[in-house]
């Protein structure tokens, strides 16, 4: 049986791959009119127009339901300016820092600490091992990945939501390192967040139905340097790019009656398998 066509709504006689952001409804080149991110229907933009309703019930959203902001690269200005004052943070204070803040699974510290690690009850290294970099040419990389994929998730996505997916993503990364790495093995770098990042587009631009192939070059070009250089962490690069991308599908395709719902459902459910994780390998290091 023939998939029957899409056709505007407003023209029969025209197929369209394009639907409105807000009311999903599939248009036309002529009916398109642009967006901070997609294109909305005629009747999406002019709505609320003299209606005397509630403006903020009829403001422009992202296609997750987030609010549009006037600033679309706010939190990843935020987030590259964490990475780079922790940065500054190991060159003054020293590796110190790094041992006290990078993810260890369980190791002995010789200076006196005795054992450290996640495994011992410091939880925070999961996240804060995250914003962690020694060398310049890793925190380079990453933040400018995070310039470059940063800003139009986050348009897409509304500024409350990919911060969610980011840090949940970075925590992923962790706890996949946490689980597959050796016990007394560091692993530090936004490294898990970006590869989230890279996950969370690639599932936006399907929604949009926009071309996918930039970001799959993007894609497969950093997993083969992923799985073909020395000293990376793969675990956590992998786990990162799952659980963005898992993330990322439930933010964008919740239907909209049970959006808010679903959405954190997702999100929680995602914290869940990372807490799971976590807990399996403190029970096998700790057995």
């Amino acid at each position: 049986m023939e998939d029957q066509a899409v056709c505007c709504y407003r023209h029969p006689d025209r197929e369209t791959g394009v639907r409105c952001v807000r009311c999903e409804r599939p248009i036309c080149p002529d009916c398109m009119v642009s967006a901070s991110v997609g294109f909305q229907c005629p009747e999406c933009v002019g709505s609320g127009s003299g209606t005397g309703q509630d403006p903020r019930a009829n403001a422009p959203r992202t296609v997750a339901g987030g609010a549009v902001a006037a600033d679309p690269r706010r939190v990843t200005k935020i987030l590259l300016g964490l990475n780079v004052a922790m940065f500054i943070a190991v060159l003054s204070v020293g590796d110190g820092l790094v041992v006290d803040l990078s993810l260890i699974g369980k190791a002995f510290d010789p200076s006196g600490s005795g054992w450290i690690g996640i495994a011992t009850g410091e939880w925070y290294r999961l996240l804060t091992s995250t914003f962690l970099h020694q060398q310049i040419f890793h925190i380079g990389f990453n933040m400018l990945s995070l310039w470059w994929l940063g800003p139009p998730l986050e348009a897409a996505l509304g500024r409350a939501r990919f911060l969610v997916l980011y840090l949940l993503s970075g925590l992923g990364g962790s706890a996949l390192a946490y689980l597959l790495a050796a016990q007394n093995e560091q692993v530090i770098g936004a490294s898990g967040a970006i590869f989230g990042l890279l996950g969370g587009t690639a599932v936006v631009l399907r929604r949009l139905r926009y071309d996918m192939r930039p970001v799959i070059v993007l894609l497969v070009l950093n997993l083969l340097i992923t799985f073909t250089w020395s000293n990376i962490s793969w675990q956590a690069h992998l786990g990162g790019l799952v659980v963005g991308a898992a993330v990322a599908y439930g933010l964008v395709h919740a239907p909209r009656d049970k959006r808010a719902l679903v959405q954190r459902v997702t999100c929680v459910a995602a914290l869940l398998v990372i807490v799971a994780v976590v807990w399996v390998r403190t029970v096998q290091l700790n057995g």
